[in-house]
């Protein structure tokens, strides 16, 4: 059963014009002509070039930096395609910018995550699809219904075939999650890949004494697979790994996260770190002319491009998991 019309029509703004045009590919479609452009002062233009009427609109950008242009960019595409009488607009929004304030972490703190998703909806969109939220409460937000999908399907697979049951002793191989608040997704990619688990604990003992980093977990002599949502300025990550090596004794560390932000000094520090490989998946473009000997970059479009197939035909994406 198709919901809304027989026509699907994929738009893109300016943050990640590459992962739309895969996305058309895989769905055998042409990308929708829109110019997507800024004033000299910086507001935002949109200007679809062909007739959207009644059309499944899915109009794909992530809010990665720089974060507010993007988001205004992507909220003003929904304007006009609603203005333009679109049947339905999906926001495909592959890296979710502002999730990391989704509670008051102390007194007058904003909910910036819950403001972005009355933005969205008061622009327009009638759906989110998204990828691996920083907290997954931030679903319920949102008074549309969203389609979050998991980033550890994709990773699942690379490690399954990078160290396959035949030929390597799972037993001696050890998801860890770099800390207490992302036990959870570590937890089920653990179970996934058929590997035990271990948390890094880190605390400030007291005001001025650095950070003392414990390992929950035997990790000695075992190759350890880092795994978190997201990257930003890696310091979090690169310090678990350093605790894994110098505190745990383990072997070799592997790490990956959904989306890489890496801000400031995130590459310095990957290369420095004892890291071997760092893996992340596509849902923020690889910065150009930048070094990334250990960083790699896997495909997901073809993922979104799969739930946008289901979306629009009104079935079921459980089989994405």
């Amino acid at each position: 059963m198709i919901a809304y019309g027989e026509n699907i029509q994929v738009f893109c703004g300016n943050s990640n014009p590459k992962f739309a045009q895969t996305i058309c590919k895989e769905l055998g479609i042409e990308m929708g002509k829109a110019t997507v452009k800024h004033f000299a002062d910086g507001e935002a233009s949109v200007s679809l070039e062909e007739t959207v009427r009644g059309s499944d609109v899915f109009l794909v950008q992530s809010t990665c930096k720089p974060v507010n242009d993007h988001l205004m960019e992507l909220l003003v595409m929904i304007d006009a395609c609603r203005r333009a009488s679109a049947g339905r607009i999906t926001a495909v929004i592959p890296y979710f910018g502002y999730a990391r304030q989704d509670r008051k972490a102390k007194s007058r703190d904003p909910i910036s995550a819950k403001l972005v998703a009355n933005m969205l909806t008061a622009a327009g969109a009638d759906r989110i699809l998204t990828m691996d939220l920083h907290a997954a409460q931030i679903q319920g937000f949102f008074d549309i219904p969203l389609d979050h999908l998991l980033g550890n399907v994709t990773f699942v697979d690379y490690y399954m075939k990078k160290f396959p049951e035949d030929q390597f002793n799972h037993e001696e191989f050890v998801v860890v999650s770099p800390d207490v608040g992302s036990v959870g997704r570590a937890r089920a990619f653990a179970a996934k890949v058929h590997m035990g688990l271990a948390i890094v604990d880190k605390r400030r003992p007291k005001a001025n004494v650095s950070e003392v980093m414990n390992i929950i977990g035997d990790v000695k002599d075992k190759t350890c697979i880092l795994y978190d949502d997201m990257v930003d300025t890696a310091g979090s990550l690169c310090n678990a790994a350093k605790a894994l090596v110098e505190i745990g004794g383990a072997k070799e560390v592997y790490a990956c996260a959904t989306h890489g932000v890496l801000s400031g000094p995130a590459y310095e520090r990957l290369e420095a770190s004892p890291i071997k490989e760092m893996l992340f998946l596509n849902t923020i473009p690889e910065k150009e002319n930048t070094p990334s000997g250990k960083c790699k970059f896997l495909d997901v479009a073809p993922v979104f491009a799969r739930a946008i197939e289901h979306i629009h035909g009104a079935t079921s994406i459980a089989d994405l998991f």
